[in-house]
């Protein structure tokens, strides 16, 4: 006659795999959990050493603790969404106007020509050189800086013989002084919006001729 040996737990019908599985349970502690355990201390707490005052109302701060964080995360949480919404319609918007980005090269379609601005050091002459895609000066021009500051600039997308430029990248050089003195300055151009992208770092503004630059890059619009 076959016998069964019993498993530790005295399941009779263990060593035919009909033991009875344990159910899978969440390792968290959620907020019942905590309020479950608590009650069991105070029910099995020893008389003759009650649990202190200030270690139960301790006990019960991390509680609210805990609970505020969660809370205050689902709140924040939900506050970053709306906000996001609302600055992706406000970038939308800006599709079609006008934008003010620090670059240096920008592509052009024949004889189309470019504006921005050059910031000045010091008052005094700014020369400008504008620069085809093989390194030879196409233009050379400059404007006068009565102080430090934003200059205004723009380029007609003419060469130096007043004609009409070729389609393709140009680089914009712009330096004050002379000799061992020249120092090269920031320049900004402006572009058209030609749409607005949702990227994972933020929103992109896409500008005609100058390629994707992030919204916070953006000096002004107009």
């Amino acid at each position: 006659m076959t016998s069964i040996t019993g498993t530790n737990n005295d399941n009779p019908y263990g060593a035919l795999g009909l033991a009875p599985q344990a159910n899978d349970r969440s390792t968290s502690l959620g907020q019942a959990d905590f309020l479950r355990l608590m009650t069991e201390q105070l029910k099995n707490q020893d008389p003759l050493k009650p649990l202190d005052n200030n270690q139960f109302l301790g006990q019960l701060a991390q509680f609210s603790t805990v609970q505020g964080i969660d809370n205050m995360q689902s709140a924040m949480g939900s506050m970053a969404s709306v906000m996001e919404s609302d600055q992706t319609l406000r970038a939308a918007s800006l599709v079609g106007r006008e934008a003010l980005v620090a670059a240096d090269k920008v592509d052009l379609a024949a004889g189309a020509g470019t504006h921005g601005e050059i910031v000045a050091t010091t008052a005094g002459t700014i020369q400008i050189e504008i620069v085809d895609s093989a390194g030879a000066i196409v233009r050379k021009t400059s404007v006068e800086a009565g102080a430090a500051g934003n200059v205004p600039w723009q380029w007609d997308g003419r060469n130096d013989d007043g004609e009409p430029i070729a389609a393709g990248q140009y680089s914009i050089r712009a330096t004050s002084g002379t000799g061992k003195d020249a120092e090269t300055l920031d320049l900004r151009l402006s572009a058209k919006v030609d749409s607005v992208s949702i990227e994972p770092t933020g929103l992109v503004l896409n500008l005609s001729g100058l390629g994707s630059h992030p919204l916070s890059s953006i000096r002004r619009v107009g």
